[in-house]
């Protein structure tokens, strides 16, 4: 009896030693996703979303990178540069092996100016730019905050603001917090976040130079203890990127509203201009987000809902160039790609639509 006691003792102790003496963390740090963890769920899974991505153009720029690698972890061990390189090439990789074609602003550690990124974005032909970063406090001493975040430029007050780029982060955010088991952080209730926070009435320069629906992607906090243990490990990149390209494929998946001038709507009559429009969602248009912007004032419309065509009147008519912008939403909640014109009013009344 005195035996058994004494070794359940010892075997108690022997545990309470172990306990004190480890400073590690639990272990895994991180879940393989279960659409990811073994090959044969990853292809099927690849395969389905294909049918949503196949011919999309995407821009990918992961940030920093060459005479810009001072983001480190506290330990100098992280270095976000080269951590943002990785998720993006293994976006890349499920991206175009789903059929997208993908551009990307760097695929190796070198130096891309600011503006550059942009300018490469602009001129690719990709539909969408999605910029990739790890963020950092403004207390160096802090290695407790961490969240991920999906960022689109200015707010919804602002005449800037394009709720397509909003629709996005939504997405992106949702299924890469999901599988990296972060949460959103406090400043936001879903993880989306506008970039006039950080700079208010200027945003990021990428997602304000970039003409095409960009988000920029904070992953994760690099000076995070807890990140520092995983940002490292090629299969949490992996895993990283995988959230990424699942919540794209659902963007794409719910579909959006595609804006069609009608060339015979334009006519001057009676001192006013007359324009339409007609919007295509297989799912169908909620009418309560539509929008038209004639000089950048917004203006009443008529939506004919058994046609899905939406029209406006203009007045007082002058000669000029005026921009008209047109914004809808599907029912699933997703809106138009950023549409923009100039209506051009020439000396003889004429009006025409210009790019």
């Amino acid at each position: 009896m005195h035996k058994k006691f004494f070794l359940n003792l010892l075997s108690f102790v022997f545990l309470l030693v172990l306990v004190s003496c480890s400073s590690a963390p639990v272990i895994p740090l991180y879940e393989y996703p279960t659409d990811w963890k073994n090959p044969v769920d990853r292809e099927n899974a690849i395969k389905e979303y294909s049918k949503y991505l196949i011919g999309r153009k995407i821009f990918l720029d992961p940030g920093h990178g060459g005479e810009d690698r001072k983001n480190k972890s506290r330990d100098g061990k992280i270095i976000e540069a080269d951590v943002n390189l990785r998720v993006a090439l293994n976006l890349k990789k499920y991206l175009e092996e789903a059929g997208a074609q993908v551009f990307i602003s760097r695929d190796v550690d070198k130096t891309v100016p600011l503006a550059d990124r942009s300018e490469l974005a602009n001129k690719s032909g990709a539909e969408i730019f999605i910029s990739i970063h790890h963020n950092a406090p403004g207390k160096t001493e802090d290695d407790y905050t961490d969240y991920t975040a999906a960022y689109y430029h200015a707010k919804d007050v602002n005449y800037e603001y394009e709720p397509c780029n909003h629709d996005i982060a939504k997405f992106i955010e949702r299924d890469l917090a999901y599988v990296m088991r972060n949460s959103g952080g406090l400043g936001s209730f879903d993880g989306t976040y506008s970039d006039y926070n950080i700079y208010p009435g200027e945003g990021f320069s990428v997602l304000r130079k970039t003409n095409i629906p960009a988000v920029l992607i904070e992953c994760a906090f690099h000076t995070s203890h807890w990140e520092e243990l995983r940002l490292n490990n090629e299969a949490f990149n992996e895993i990283q990127a995988w959230g990424i390209f699942r919540g794209l494929a659902k963007y794409f998946r719910s579909g959006r509203p595609e804006i069609v001038f009608i060339p015979d709507s334009m006519r001057i009559q009676n001192d006013m201009l007359h324009a339409a429009f007609s919007l295509h969602d297989s799912t169908g248009i909620n009418p309560k987000t539509i929008q038209i912007f004639f000089n950048k004032e917004e203006k009443d419309f008529h939506f004919d809902k058994a046609n899905n065509i939406v029209s406006v009147g203009i007045t007082p008519v002058v000669k000029g160039s005026f921009p008209i912008r047109v914004i809808a939403a599907n029912k699933n909640g997703n809106h138009s790609f950023p549409y923009h014109k100039e209506i051009v009013i020439s000396d003889s009344l004429k009006a025409t639509l210009k790019d």
